[in-house]
């Protein structure tokens, strides 16, 4: 089984920036999407961006549209996400995971690991 990790969440005003990573513990993204999907207090999971690991092609949720990058670095296995502009509604346990396709995020390839806590404050 593979194992997702996340890390790189932190507490940051309003207007900053970080930067998640997702490691996963061997190689898997190559034939796949890979997304990433953030739960605030109180609320569902939800989508945030996606790319495919072979071409590059990405997508985004609209509330993170201009904001967020989503990128891979095939040598290190390694998933980002880039968050600059951060609002207080961005505060949630960010997640990633692997999928079939854009748009399958029903069936989440692995188990979805512990993710990484991102707090901005206002």
């Amino acid at each position: 089984q593979v194992q997702l990790v996340e890390s790189g969440g932190g507490l940051v005003q309003a207007g900053g920036s970080l930067r998640l990573s997702c490691a996963a513990s061997r190689r898997t993204f190559s034939s796949y999407v890979m997304g990433w999907f953030r739960q605030a207090p109180g609320k569902e999971r939800e989508f945030v961006a996606a790319i495919n690991w072979s071409s590059g092609s990405t997508i985004y949720a609209d509330s993170v549209k201009g904001r967020f990058t989503i990128a891979r670095d095939n040598a290190k296995n390694t998933l980002y996400l880039q968050m600059n502009n951060l609002k207080p509604e961005d505060t949630a346990v960010y997640y990633c995971n692997t999928f079939m396709g854009f748009g399958s995020y029903r069936n989440p390839l692995h188990a979805w690991g512990q993710g990484t806590l991102v707090t901005v404050s206002s």
